[in-house]
């Protein structure tokens, strides 16, 4: 007589943590949740982004008004149920250049901190621009060489170069498509005068920059990151083979000087009417599109790729480095 075969249970298959980002960011507040394990690329699970242009709630002084900071806790909320509803094990909160430079900053950070149930990352212009640049080189590979980062915020403008995943230069410009729509293009659409005003000062605050730039190896691979590049991409640049999911664009700097004026003729409404402009960036597309002319320009670069991974991703990424 034989006996039955009896068989043990399949062990459990664990799934990957899953983690919320919340980038509280000059424009919106963006909840991105994946699920991710030292490793293995990233697999997103949820989003939501909640546009809130904090830029227009800052007054005189510095500070967010009592509207914005409502408008912010409002977003925050919204975000948080979306972690809850996706049963996220961690929660990485961050906040950039807005609330890092509003004089009454910390004691937003700390109505978010009791809302989201743990103490807000305020990251420094450089941490921006070392996080986007890791991002980029893993996304990029060792096979792209030395990187030339750039990235165009809300507030700031981030630049990185280097061959390593830590940059050799990272530096922060207080040159974000809000910021600059919020101090040097209020009409709608701007005047040409103002479109130069704008351009003049740019050049003043990218010079240091250029002169620490010549300083490192010219780079092999330039990268465009951030929704102010691929929104100027997908309107002025050229769609390149795409390779799974993600879309691969270039733009070069005559294709963005060309479409740069055509924008700034037309009023916000109008400009939604266009490819790849957004109605959440369609107040600060020509501001974006100054800086990230005047960038590209002082810098030399002629082309540049857009990368699909940007902040939020290197915070991920730096996150597992550390488990």
């Amino acid at each position: 007589m034989t006996s039955a075969a009896t068989s043990s249970p399949a062990p459990a298959v664990s799934r990957a943590p899953r983690l919320g980002v919340i980038d509280i960011g000059s424009n919106t507040v963006h909840l991105l949740v994946l699920d991710a394990r030292y490793g293995v690329r990233p697999v997103p699970h949820a989003s939501r982004k909640i546009t809130v242009r904090l830029m227009r709630y800052l007054d005189a002084d510095g500070a967010l008004s009592p509207e914005g900071r409502r408008a912010m806790l409002a977003a925050v909320d919204d975000v948080m149920e979306l972690a809850r509803e996706s049963g996220v094990d961690e929660l990485l909160p961050m906040a950039t250049s807005a609330l890092r430079d509003a004089t009454n900053g910390a004691e937003v950070l700390g109505a978010i901190a009791g809302r989201v149930g743990r103490e807000v990352q305020v990251l420094s212009g450089e941490d921006e621009a070392r996080l986007t640049f890791l991002a980029a080189r893993r996304w990029h590979g060792w096979a792209a060489g030395r990187l030339l980062v750039l990235d165009v915020g809300g507030g700031s403008l981030e630049i990185a170069s280097g061959v390593d995943e830590e940059p050799d230069l990272a530096a922060s410009v207080p040159l974000g498509a809000g910021r600059t729509t919020r101090e040097y293009l209020p009409a709608d659409p701007p005047p040409p005068e103002q479109v130069q005003a704008l351009r003049v000062h740019a050049r003043a605050l990218l010079a240091p920059v250029v002169d620490r730039l010549a300083t490192v190896p010219a780079p092999d691979h330039v990268v465009a990151t951030s929704k102010t590049f691929r929104s100027l991409a997908r309107l002025a640049g050229m769609q390149v083979e795409a390779v799974g999911p993600d879309d691969r664009w270039r733009m070069r700097l005559s294709q963005l000087s060309d479409w740069v004026p055509r924008l700034a003729r037309l009023t916000a409404e109008g400009r939604t009417a266009l490819p790849g402009v957004t109605p959440e960036r369609t107040y600060q597309i020509v501001g974006g599109g100054v800086v990230a002319e005047e960038t590209m320009r002082a810098l030399g670069v002629d082309e540049v790729e857009i990368c699909p991974w940007a902040l939020r991703e290197g915070a991920v990424l730096r996150w597992l480095d550390h488990l």
